[in-house]
């Protein structure tokens, strides 16, 4: 666990510092450095929005947050949060925000127990879809996100719905791999 917390000079303390932060937590989704998510994740933080992403995404802190960028990003090219509108109060901001991207590697979802759950295979076709996050902050960090997200949406604007014969087909394929990938004990981003 690390230990080292922003000092009083950096942290931020009012509504128009916490935004900031956050809306630099929607952008480090896309393009962030492990050092930007040691910088702005909290170490007990919490991702509300993991119970489906690869088991090492479930894990509090910097580290978790960071596996769910590199997960996105694996199946997302051009990935970028358009943040609309931003809500502050005490610990609290609320970002209304638009996510693109294109969908260029499958897209793997896993059950409770960390199982591949579904696999969505390449696409190539893009999405922008809207999205609401949650983030508190402790010392200036994120602690804790949840989302509320369009994903019947995206599903439709990425091709996997409705499923022609051939996406279904492609799909099985995907997850097959994607199976095999995670029994050989590599996580499948």
């Amino acid at each position: 666990m690390n230990t080292e917390q922003p000092t009083p000079a950096t942290t931020p303390t009012s509504p128009s510092d916490i935004t900031s932060v956050a809306v630099r937590c929607m952008e480090m989704m896309a393009d962030g450095d492990r050092a930007t998510f040691e910088e702005l994740v909290h170490p007990d933080a919490i991702n509300r929005e993991s119970r489906t992403e690869p088991p090492d995404t479930r894990v509090i802190g910097p580290e978790g947050f960071y596996a769910t960028a590199l997960w996105l990003r694996g199946a997302f090219a051009e990935l970028h949060h358009d943040v609309l509108h931003a809500v502050a109060a005490d610990d609290l901001v609320v970002l209304d925000t638009v996510m693109t991207g294109r969908q260029v590697g499958p897209f793997v979802t896993y059950d409770e127990h960390g199982r591949v759950d579904q696999a969505f295979a390449p696409t190539g076709k893009s999405f922008s879809v809207r999205q609401t996050h949650w983030l508190r902050f402790v010392d200036g960090r994120l602690i804790e996100h949840w989302a509320v997200r369009d994903d019947l949406g995206m599903a439709q604007q990425a091709g996997w719905i409705p499923p022609t014969p051939a996406i279904l087909i492609r799909n099985a394929f995907a997850k097959r791999r994607a199976r095999k990938t995670t029994a050989a004990g590599t996580a499948f981003h």
